[in-house]
């Protein structure tokens, strides 16, 4: 792309927005001549105020347009197209509520149809299929923000808690990909839309995904502080109920809490906080996926075993695997299945046993490729693996760290 002409780049776009011709040339205010001119090379585009209106109406970064863009990446992250992580930084810049406001006029999908897409995304996600949610989410955070402003009353409450479930999963998959500030956004946006959704438990699964998103960024401390301000904000008893999705949420607070805390060193913190997280699985009494937090007894011992990683402590990580019954992980969806496969990679790594390692990274690749091919961490445990063996790899985990784009 970096090395077609502008005017090809401004075709491609205008293809992937799916405007013809004459609506896109209607919507920059030039002639459809002008537009067929441009995009083959005959008319230059030498002002930048008119690339940058066109590159407001294609909802992309300028730089793209110019063939600048300083983070498209050329090695095997690029499995996930930076394209897409561009869309979906323009979908995030959309303000449709207040433009809503001001026109008074909006054309919102049907509520119908916009749940069932959000239900097939967050399931691509616990999938572990990245790729192609990378590609839905720009139309689906659209979708979902023109619901969100153009319903009132009781489906904009709906409207607004489908546009909040967006937001998280747009965080969860932009965390993985190391995106952080953008995953930052995302879930920060989820966190004020779940309070116009009225709907305690989404804005403390908005608050994990925050946490989550400071943690990657280094901001563990606060992190912990927010996880723990909420999480007891929706604790069981009293006024609040002991339902499952409260077990759930509640649940989930106090393990992103804990892995906030293995981040710093609080081995103490972390040790209280997954004791309170195993009194509220034991209240649950199985593994269960309310609000998609996949929340339960077994997802406990698997933030257990990252806590222990965390912690530089890989030996127990894997005794705490090894005591985790067989079908009750395979019961669990292929990312957590896959996330919790890369820990162990990462504790064997500690332990020396980078063959073990290197097994891990090959199993959780077979369940859900784009989690091994396509997380930074999968990559420094590859590159780790490769450095210790000195090209004594085994020949499957030597084709996953080329087909990683890995290297020693």
């Amino acid at each position: 792309m970096d090395e077609l002409p502008i005017g090809r780049r401004v075709a491609y776009w205008r293809g992937r927005r799916k405007m013809s011709q004459q609506v896109f040339a209607d919507r920059l205010g030039k002639s459809k001549s002008w537009v067929d001119k441009v995009e083959r090379g005959v008319r230059r585009l030498d002002k930048f105020s008119v690339l940058y209106e066109i590159a407001v109406i294609l909802r992309i970064d300028v730089q793209l347009l110019l063939g600048k863009d300083p983070e498209r990446r050329t090695d095997a992250l690029s499995c996930i197209d930076q394209f897409e992580v561009q869309e979906i930084r323009a979908a995030l810049e959309q303000y449709s509520s207040m433009t809503a406001y001001f026109d008074g006029v909006s054309y919102p999908p049907p509520l119908a149809d916009l749940r069932k897409a959000v239900t097939h995304a967050w399931l691509t996600y616990q999938y572990g299929r990245y790729a192609m949610l990378t590609r839905a989410l720009p139309k689906l955070l659209r979708d979902a923000q023109a619901a969100d402003a153009g319903y009132g009353g009781e489906p904009g409450r709906e409207a607004a808690h489908l546009l909040g479930q967006v937001y998280q999963i747009a965080s969860s998959v932009l965390r993985k990909l190391g995106e952080c500030e953008l995953a930052w956004l995302a879930a920060d946006r989820s966190m004020a839309v779940a309070q116009r959704a009225d709907d305690q438990l989404l804005a403390g699964v908005a608050t994990a995904r925050v946490c989550n998103a400071l943690v990657a960024m280094g901001r563990a401390r606060p992190a912990l502080e927010l996880n723990l301000s909420i999480a007891n904000q929706l604790a069981p008893g009293g006024l609040n109920d002991s339902a499952p999705d409260r077990l759930s949420v509640y649940g989930m607070l106090l393990l992103q809490g804990a892995m906030a805390a293995a981040r710093f060193g609080d081995s103490d913190a972390v040790e209280d906080l997954l004791y309170g997280a195993n009194e509220a699985a034991l209240m649950l009494g199985s593994d269960q996926n309310h609000y998609w937090t996949s929340f339960g007894p077994t997802n406990l011992e698997l933030h257990r075993a990252a806590a222990a990683v965390e912690l530089g402590d890989g030996g127990r990580a894997v005794e705490i695997h090894q005591r985790i019954p067989e079908p009750s992980f395979n019961g669990l969806l292929p990312e957590r299945r896959a996330h919790h496969l890369l820990d162990l990679a990462r504790g064997y790594s500690q332990l020396g046993d980078v063959a073990m390692a290197g097994e891990m990274l090959l199993r959780g690749d077979r369940l859900a490729p784009s989690e091994i091919r396509c997380r930074p961490i999968a990559h420094e445990v590859m590159t780790d693996v490769l450095r210790r063996t000195r090209g004594a790899l085994p020949a499957p985990i030597a084709e996953l760290a080329e087909q990683m784009g890995v290297g020693v």
